[in-house]
């Protein structure tokens, strides 16, 4: 168990710089040199919310980034609009602006033209469901062992 369980956290890590890889060619092939690949997912997770910094790290998984960084990189080249908030002034949120729109449209097509290529390699939604179901429960896992490590502290 021991040997799989190790397996399974190093391909998570590994999948994960791998994705980052994949989605940093689609920009070169879409020519958008002003952002990064963790830039164009944290737009991505945005939507067509409006959101804290906190909630966007909360709701990420962007390792190795400082996430308040990549917003104002974001700011500046015209993928999101700040707004200070009325009720604490010390308090950003942000939403994406019609560039980032337009960005987020772009990666929307991209995950719909990948994953219909996912057949071809075996994987159908059955079987990814069951993959997400046992990540999630790793997950769960995780969550739960680390509250336990807490209270031991």
């Amino acid at each position: 168990m021991k040997e799989q369980y190790i397996a399974t956290t190093r391909l998570i890590e590994r999948l994960h710089r791998r994705f980052l890889d994949v989605v940093k060619a689609e920009l070169d092939r879409l020519n958008i040199e002003d952002i990064n690949n963790v830039q164009a997912l944290i737009l991505f997770n945005i939507g067509d919310e409006t959101l804290t910094v906190g909630e966007l790290t909360l709701r990420g998984c962007y390792l190795g980034s400082n996430v308040s960084y990549n917003v104002r990189k974001l700011v500046e080249n015209g993928y999101l609009l700040q707004e200070r908030s009325t009720h604490d002034r010390r308090m950003t949120r942000v939403r994406l602006s019609p560039k980032g729109h337009e960005l987020v449209r772009k990666i929307d097509a991209f995950y719909g033209r990948t994953a219909a290529e996912l057949a071809e390699f075996g994987l159908d939604v059955e079987r990814l469901g069951r993959t997400n179901e046992v990540l999630e429960r790793l997950d769960r896992f995780w969550s739960i062992h680390l509250s336990r490590l807490a209270l031991i502290r």
